[in-house]
């Protein structure tokens, strides 16, 4: 069995949302047992990113200037220049992606680092933005471990079954569900 067939995400925990005004933001919290500065490397590093996150980026993300990101998985490429806004390696780095703030906060603690991720993001993708953020952490925990599952995002995501509890289980938990789905 592969590692990707023996991967099922736990349960939906580790995020919350704030609202400033009009403004949501997603907040995703995860301890990682590795140092800060491999943890950066993670967030950073081409290389890195393509085993784990949501975007192919054309450089590294550890300075401050435009990088272009493609979203993976979409049915179409969606091709935006973003523009990394800090780069305080390895305590935080932040960025503009497709018109939405992310700010990523990497803590030492005793067994490792702690990830703090601030999205923000319309509310009615927040379920689904946790949903997929939480995905991507674990892939990418197992590829900081050593046992790579390979990127899960977008519509091949959306079909796994870890997914849709997810997706379910936060839509509940920060009763987001669009309109339609309150009937």
């Amino acid at each position: 069995m592969s590692s990707r067939e023996q991967y099922t995400p736990g349960p939906a925990a580790g995020a919350e949302i704030r609202k400033d005004g009009s403004r949501w933001t997603l907040v995703v919290v995860r301890d990682l047992a590795h140092p800060p500065e491999m943890v950066w490397e993670a967030l950073t590093d081409p290389a890195h990113l393509r085993e784990w996150a949501p975007f192919d980026a054309d450089h590294s993300l550890d300075r401050t200037g435009t990088v272009r990101l493609t979203t993976v998985g979409s049915p179409q490429p969606h091709v935006t220049d973003t523009t990394v806004t800090r780069a305080d390696a390895p305590k935080v780095l932040e960025f503009n992606w497709g018109g939405q703030d992310l700010r990523w906060e990497l803590k030492p603690v005793a067994r490792g680092t702690r990830l703090t991720l601030w999205h923000n993001i319309d509310r009615n993708y927040i379920a689904m933005g946790a949903a997929g953020w939480q995905i991507c952490f674990d892939v990418m925990e197992r590829m900081l471990d050593g046992r790579p599952v390979g990127r899960l995002v977008g519509a091949e995501a959306a079909k796994f079954d870890g997914w849709q509890r997810l997706f379910g289980e936060y839509t509940r938990q920060f009763d987001v569900a669009f309109p339609k789905e309150r009937a």
